[in-house]
Protein backbone atom coordinates (compact mmCIF):
# COMPACT_ATOMS: atom_id res chain seq x y z
CA UNK A 1 0.00 0.00 0.00
CA UNK A 2 1.28 3.93 -0.77
CA UNK A 3 2.46 5.70 2.36
CA UNK A 4 2.25 9.46 1.95
CA UNK A 5 4.54 11.24 4.53
CA UNK A 6 2.62 14.41 4.39
CA UNK A 7 4.17 17.97 5.47
CA UNK A 8 1.34 19.96 6.90
CA UNK A 9 1.22 23.63 5.11
CA UNK A 10 3.14 22.71 1.74
CA UNK A 11 3.18 20.99 -1.55
CA UNK A 12 2.40 17.62 -0.54
CA UNK A 13 -1.27 18.47 0.07
CA UNK A 14 -1.37 18.77 -4.02
CA UNK A 15 0.25 14.84 -3.59
CA UNK A 16 -2.51 14.06 -1.13
CA UNK A 17 -5.16 15.62 -3.94
CA UNK A 18 -3.81 13.42 -6.79
CA UNK A 19 -4.52 10.05 -4.41
CA UNK A 20 -7.94 11.04 -3.54
CA UNK A 21 -8.16 11.87 -7.25
CA UNK A 22 -7.15 8.71 -8.51
CA UNK A 23 -9.14 6.41 -5.77
CA UNK A 24 -6.05 4.73 -4.25
CA UNK A 25 -6.14 2.93 -1.11
CA UNK A 26 -3.39 4.41 0.98
CA UNK A 27 -1.83 5.71 4.37
CA UNK A 28 -1.11 9.02 5.37
CA UNK A 29 1.99 9.95 7.97
CA UNK A 30 1.05 13.62 9.01
CA UNK A 31 4.19 15.87 9.86
CA UNK A 32 4.17 19.41 11.41
CA UNK A 33 6.50 21.59 10.83
CA UNK A 34 8.93 23.43 13.45
CA UNK A 35 9.33 26.94 15.11
CA UNK A 36 11.52 28.17 11.75
CA UNK A 37 8.45 26.79 9.82
CA UNK A 38 11.19 23.97 8.50
CA UNK A 39 10.27 20.12 8.01
CA UNK A 40 11.15 18.00 11.33
CA UNK A 41 14.35 15.93 11.79
CA UNK A 42 12.32 12.86 11.59
CA UNK A 43 11.53 12.94 7.61
CA UNK A 44 15.33 12.82 7.12
CA UNK A 45 14.54 9.01 8.36
CA UNK A 46 12.64 8.58 5.71
CA UNK A 47 14.39 10.11 2.98
CA UNK A 48 17.97 12.06 2.90
CA UNK A 49 16.59 15.21 2.00
CA UNK A 50 14.35 15.32 4.79
CA UNK A 51 11.41 17.08 2.37
CA UNK A 52 7.73 16.43 1.43
CA UNK A 53 6.54 15.11 -0.41
CA UNK A 54 7.89 11.22 -0.72
CA UNK A 55 5.87 8.10 -0.96
CA UNK A 56 6.67 4.71 0.07
CA UNK A 57 5.55 1.82 -2.42
CA UNK A 58 7.20 -1.35 -0.52
CA UNK A 59 10.50 -0.93 -0.96
CA UNK A 60 10.01 1.78 -3.72
CA UNK A 61 11.23 5.45 -1.66
CA UNK A 62 10.17 8.06 -4.20
CA UNK A 63 10.43 12.28 -4.12
CA UNK A 64 10.04 15.38 -6.22
CA UNK A 65 6.24 15.97 -6.89
CA UNK A 66 6.49 15.41 -10.70
CA UNK A 67 7.91 11.70 -10.82
CA UNK A 68 5.35 10.71 -7.83
CA UNK A 69 2.68 12.16 -10.41
CA UNK A 70 4.10 10.15 -12.81
CA UNK A 71 4.66 6.34 -10.86
CA UNK A 72 0.77 7.44 -9.20
CA UNK A 73 -0.39 7.52 -12.75
CA UNK A 74 1.17 4.44 -14.05
CA UNK A 75 -0.16 2.77 -11.27
CA UNK A 76 -3.61 3.82 -10.58
CA UNK A 77 -4.39 5.23 -13.97
CA UNK A 78 -5.23 2.58 -16.22
CA UNK A 79 -7.73 3.74 -18.06
CA UNK A 80 -5.94 7.29 -18.87
CA UNK A 81 -8.69 9.40 -16.89
CA UNK A 82 -5.62 11.90 -15.94
CA UNK A 83 -3.25 11.54 -18.83
CA UNK A 84 -3.40 10.47 -23.09
CA UNK A 85 -1.72 7.74 -23.42
CA UNK A 86 1.64 7.56 -24.68
CA UNK A 87 1.09 6.34 -28.05
CA UNK A 88 -0.74 10.02 -28.81
CA UNK A 89 2.60 10.98 -28.54
CA UNK A 90 2.08 14.49 -29.46
CA UNK A 91 -0.73 14.92 -26.74
CA UNK A 92 1.79 13.21 -24.36
CA UNK A 93 4.31 15.14 -24.85
CA UNK A 94 2.57 18.31 -24.08
CA UNK A 95 1.37 16.66 -20.60
CA UNK A 96 4.48 16.45 -19.48
CA UNK A 97 5.39 19.65 -20.36
CA UNK A 98 3.02 21.07 -18.07
CA UNK A 99 3.55 18.33 -15.51
CA UNK A 100 6.83 19.38 -15.39
CA UNK A 101 6.76 23.36 -15.90
CA UNK A 102 5.72 24.32 -12.47
CA UNK A 103 8.38 22.23 -10.56
CA UNK A 104 10.79 23.58 -13.30
CA UNK A 105 10.25 26.80 -14.44
CA UNK A 106 7.47 29.03 -12.03
CA UNK A 107 8.59 27.68 -8.67
CA UNK A 108 12.13 29.55 -8.59
CA UNK A 109 10.76 33.33 -8.92
CA UNK A 110 7.47 32.39 -6.57
CA UNK A 111 10.17 31.14 -4.00
CA UNK A 112 12.01 33.94 -4.59
CA UNK A 113 8.72 35.98 -3.41
CA UNK A 114 8.06 34.20 -0.81
CA UNK A 115 11.60 35.07 0.63
CA UNK A 116 11.62 38.49 0.16
CA UNK A 117 8.26 39.05 1.89
CA UNK A 118 9.75 37.34 4.88
CA UNK A 119 12.04 40.19 5.58
CA UNK A 120 14.81 39.68 2.73
CA UNK A 121 15.77 42.80 0.91
CA UNK A 122 17.46 42.50 -2.49
CA UNK A 123 17.31 45.36 -5.28
CA UNK A 124 18.00 42.85 -8.11
CA UNK A 125 15.89 39.85 -6.92
CA UNK A 126 12.65 41.89 -6.57
CA UNK A 127 12.96 42.79 -9.77
CA UNK A 128 13.68 39.66 -11.30
CA UNK A 129 11.03 37.66 -9.80
CA UNK A 130 8.19 40.14 -10.57
CA UNK A 131 9.14 40.43 -14.20
CA UNK A 132 9.55 36.40 -14.32
CA UNK A 133 6.33 35.61 -11.98
CA UNK A 134 4.27 38.47 -14.74
CA UNK A 135 5.81 35.71 -17.80
CA UNK A 136 4.97 33.07 -16.05
CA UNK A 137 1.41 33.84 -15.23
CA UNK A 138 0.50 35.32 -18.23
CA UNK A 139 1.64 32.08 -20.08
CA UNK A 140 -0.53 29.88 -17.80
CA UNK A 141 -3.46 32.25 -18.31
CA UNK A 142 -2.72 32.20 -22.19
CA UNK A 143 -2.77 28.40 -22.17
CA UNK A 144 -5.70 28.33 -19.79
CA UNK A 145 -7.89 31.28 -22.47
CA UNK A 146 -11.76 30.13 -21.85
CA UNK A 147 -10.67 26.58 -21.16
CA UNK A 148 -11.99 25.27 -17.41
CA UNK A 149 -8.14 23.34 -17.33
CA UNK A 150 -5.04 23.53 -18.04
CA UNK A 151 -4.86 21.24 -21.61
CA UNK A 152 -8.51 21.93 -22.46
CA UNK A 153 -12.57 21.37 -20.88
CA UNK A 154 -11.19 18.01 -19.28
CA UNK A 155 -9.41 17.86 -15.65
CA UNK A 156 -5.51 15.62 -15.99
CA UNK A 157 -2.68 15.18 -13.64
CA UNK A 158 -1.07 18.22 -15.68
CA UNK A 159 -3.76 20.53 -13.05
CA UNK A 160 -2.48 19.69 -10.00
CA UNK A 161 1.01 21.29 -10.35
CA UNK A 162 -0.27 24.30 -11.71
CA UNK A 163 -3.09 24.37 -9.45
CA UNK A 164 -0.51 24.60 -6.67
CA UNK A 165 1.65 27.18 -8.45
CA UNK A 166 -1.41 29.21 -8.68
CA UNK A 167 -2.09 28.79 -5.01
CA UNK A 168 1.33 29.57 -3.87
CA UNK A 169 1.08 33.33 -6.18
CA UNK A 170 -2.61 33.87 -4.64
CA UNK A 171 -1.22 33.73 -1.29
CA UNK A 172 1.59 35.56 -2.28
CA UNK A 173 -0.77 38.34 -3.35
CA UNK A 174 -0.01 37.84 -7.07
CA UNK A 175 -3.54 36.93 -8.45
CA UNK A 176 -5.13 39.93 -7.59
CA UNK A 177 -5.43 41.48 -10.99
CA UNK A 178 -5.91 38.23 -12.84
CA UNK A 179 -9.41 36.63 -12.56
CA UNK A 180 -8.68 33.97 -15.17
CA UNK A 181 -6.43 32.15 -12.70
CA UNK A 182 -7.93 33.12 -9.92
CA UNK A 183 -11.24 31.15 -11.65
CA UNK A 184 -9.16 28.58 -12.42
CA UNK A 185 -7.92 28.08 -8.92
CA UNK A 186 -11.09 28.01 -7.51
CA UNK A 187 -12.15 25.27 -9.90
CA UNK A 188 -9.79 23.06 -9.26
CA UNK A 189 -10.35 23.91 -5.54
CA UNK A 190 -13.83 22.85 -5.85
CA UNK A 191 -13.24 19.43 -6.31
CA UNK A 192 -14.59 16.66 -3.96
CA UNK A 193 -11.34 15.44 -3.97
CA UNK A 194 -9.31 18.24 -3.47
CA UNK A 195 -11.98 18.89 -0.52
CA UNK A 196 -11.26 15.51 1.12
CA UNK A 197 -7.60 15.79 0.31
CA UNK A 198 -7.92 18.89 2.75
CA UNK A 199 -9.90 17.73 5.56
CA UNK A 200 -7.15 14.95 5.76
CA UNK A 201 -4.08 17.10 5.34
CA UNK A 202 -4.79 19.90 7.08
CA UNK A 203 -7.48 19.51 9.58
Amino acid sequence: MIRLHHLRIGRSLFTLWQLEELGADYDLTVYLRDENFRAPAALKEIHPLGKSPVIEDGDLILSESSAITTYLLEKFDKENRFAPPRTQLNDWARFTQWLHYPEGSVFGPLLIKMLLLRGGEHAGLETFSAKEIALHLGHISNQLGANDYILGSDFSAADFGVAYVASLADRLGQLDANPTLKAYLARCMQRPAFARAVEKGVE
